[in-house]
């Protein structure tokens, strides 16, 4: 096996970044997981509200990104913009917070994959298996994809896109055509029904639907043109997401009634969205319903898989980490030796926990996404701190809108976002101040590590502005 030490090579276009950042989004899993719970334990039926919320304000923090992307193009993507804004030490930090609010989510996904795959297997007729032998099963198609070049996880990534999107979109339609108990109300983009319940907690979950957008920029290195790609894919995903989650919620909440919605997915929260595809499409489209899940789930772990790999290849060619991790292979142009250390990460975290004796579900689903969206929602606030900065310094870019007042309002909006998120957090995680307390100290914990490692490794030159 040859190595070589250039950067990532690919021709990845629009197409197939946005499709990366869709699939880590996983839109079936939100809609089908995430989603009946948002309606039974936050604010009901302004749960749409609350994903078109959070597509504002990362659309607006996303001129900034977009705008500094053309002057930065390092597959580290927020670690390289907080170095190049506020320094190497902060960068470190945020390299620290990146790789914590990945590996997190991917783990929590991993946890809701297994499960997901153990229910089908018994359902058909398999035998009984613990949770842990279909993550090893879901982790080993994992690392063999991400060891590949990127425009293979691409494609598959890409066809499991269209199905997952294209059943959802099938439902919403039949709903809309169909109507619902209490007509097509629009009480859900009411700021009254917004605040009604625990809005937060709604939020919390919106925002966690949408990690891995910064995968527009993690990229840049494999596309053809990144001063042009990088910029649409970023509003393209951030607005499909946003309007997909926005527009899918609000059919759920019309084929109940806002009025009722509430209850129903109290009383039925895990099966709310496959019984209401089954009482509107038939049985065979509610169980086509239950496997597509599962490959949402896998298109998810698969794009989160890429992006740690993504960043321990940046840590290791900018002499951070171990510079082997900065290698990529000859024939795959990939970075194969970081793909392998990071499934050697998830191996430990996921054994950590069928060790335990944890629940798949409850506790590394459940605490792991929780983690991961207070870790990220820290890493955009530097991210967006070190873009006011940098334009600030550097005389690149004179646009007032995308270097100065978007970035501004942008961090703004996640600073809400953020205190909105943190004091829903205990509930979150099913109201355990001990566990809650002990998972954000691994934020601080995370930053303050990734920070420590200036003093033992020397300064590296970061990627260069873009002439």
């Amino acid at each position: 096996m040859s190595e070589r030490t250039s950067g990532l090579r690919g021709s990845i276009g629009v197409a197939g970044i946005v499709f990366m950042v869709v699939a880590a989004a996983a839109p079936l899993t939100s809609i089908g997981g995430a989603l009946p719970v948002m309606l039974s334990i936050s604010n009901g039926p302004g749960v749409p509200l609350a994903y078109a919320v959070v597509a504002v304000v990362l659309v607006v923090f996303s001129v900034g990104y977009a705008a500094m992307s053309r002057h930065v193009v390092d597959a580290g993507a927020f670690y390289a913009y907080v170095t190049r804004g506020l320094g190497r030490v902060p960068g470190l930090g945020a390299a620290g917070l990146a790789l914590l609010t990945y590996t997190a989510i991917q783990a929590a996904i991993y946890g809701l994959a297994s499960s997901t795959l153990q229910e089908l297997i018994t359902r058909y007729g398999g035998p009984g298996v613990p949770w842990w032998a279909p993550a090893v099963v879901l982790l080993v198609v994992v690392a063999a994809l991400g060891y590949r070049n990127i425009e293979i996880g691409a494609k598959v990534l890409g066809a499991m896109l269209v199905l997952e999107i294209g059943v959802v979109a099938v439902l919403s339609v039949a709903i809309l055509l169909q109507g619902g108990p209490q007509g097509y109300s629009t009480t859900s983009f009411s700021p009254a029904t917004f605040f009604h319940g625990a809005p937060g907690v709604a939020v919390t979950f919106a925002v966690a639907s949408f990690i891995g957008f910064e995968a527009t920029a993690i990229y840049g290195e494999e596309t053809r043109d990144p001063k042009r790609t990088i910029p649409l894919a970023t509003y393209a995903a951030v607005l499909l997401i946003g309007g997909f989650y926005t527009f899918s919620s609000w059919t759920i909440v019309v084929a109940h009634g806002p009025g009722r919605v509430e209850a129903a997915a109290t009383a039925n929260t895990s099966g709310l969205v496959f019984d209401t595809a089954g009482d509107r499409l038939g049985p065979i489209f509610a169980d086509t319903v239950g496997v597509l899940l599962l490959t949402s789930l896998f298109a998810a772990l698969l794009a989160f898989h890429n992006a740690i790999a993504r960043y321990l290849f940046a840590l290791g060619r900018n002499g951070i980490a171990p510079a082997a991790l900065g290698t990529t292979h000859e024939r795959h142009e990939s970075p194969h030796l970081a793909s392998l250390a990071q499934t050697g990460t998830a191996v430990v975290v996921l054994g950590i926990f069928a060790l335990a004796g944890a629940d798949p579900v409850l506790n590394l689903f459940t605490w792991m996404s929780g983690l991961a969206t207070v870790s990220i929602l820290t890493l955009i606030l530097l991210t967006g701190l070190a873009i006011l900065v940098f334009f600030a310094r550097a005389d690149v870019d004179t646009r007032w809108w995308n270097t100065r007042i978007a970035p501004a309002l942008g961090l703004l909006g996640v600073l809400a976002l953020t205190i909105l998120v943190l004091t829903n957090f205990t509930t979150l995680i099913s109201g355990s101040a001990t566990v809650a307390t002990t998972l954000l100290a691994t934020i601080p914990a995370a930053f303050a590590l990734g920070a420590a490692t200036t003093l033992t490794t020397k300064p590296h030159p970061t990627t260069s502005p873009t002439p």
